[in-house]
């Protein structure tokens, strides 16, 4: 099983001082001693690469770890899905939620991580992610090692890690060639 997001975080912290001539505490530090909001983790982010150089893995553990010393607590899986899901897009939450009931009939061991914009299911490495860049619709990114043959399969520009897209602007649309497509996706990411 590949690594969860706060275990990628913990081992690129581990390392900030071999790489970066400083510790995570010292890195904390100095964002809190500077004019910049440590809960906004993206300013954060542009400060350390701007002025510091400092590579993206790392911004992101040191960005993270001001933000949580500062209080910030990241939200849950359901937060960041009913954030993605509300105004305007609330209309397309069946639409997820259909796509995440045929994902957790695929296997116990589909976990289900939060982000922004987008939600990844992972086995060994992400299969899957759902996104609705749009009002309309939602995209169902799949990771495929062999793309099966499906008219329905955009290549590329899919949310997460997706080598392809299928695009779903109704419940309707999730039928038995989008369970065959994500099943198809889990199998070839063990």
């Amino acid at each position: 099983m590949g690594q969860t997001p706060d275990e990628m975080l913990s081992a690129v912290s581990a390392s900030l001082a071999v790489r970066t001539g400083r510790s995570l505490d010292e890195w904390v530090a100095l964002v809190q001693a500077h004019d910049i909001d440590p809960i906004d983790q993206n300013a954060v982010r542009c400060w350390l690469r701007s002025e510091h150089g400092v590579a993206q893995n790392s911004q992101w553990a040191i960005a993270d770890a001001a933000a949580r010393a500062a209080g910030w607590v990241p939200p849950s899986v359901a937060e960041y899905v009913d954030s993605q899901y509300s105004g305007a897009k609330a209309a397309l939450r069946p639409i997820y939620d259909a796509l995440a009931a045929a994902v957790a009939d695929l296997g116990a061991d589909v976990t289900v991580e939060g982000r922004g914009s987008y939600t990844p299911f992972v086995r060994g490495r992400q299969f899957a992610a759902v996104a609705a860049p749009a009002h309309d619709r939602v995209d169902l990114g799949l990771r495929f090692t062999d793309p099966p043959s499906s008219g329905r399969l955009q290549p590329g520009n899919g949310p997460g890690q997706a080598t392809h897209k299928v695009s779903l602007r109704s419940v309707d649309d999730v039928d038995d060639e989008v369970f065959h497509l994500l099943r198809t996706a889990y199998e070839q990411n063990p």
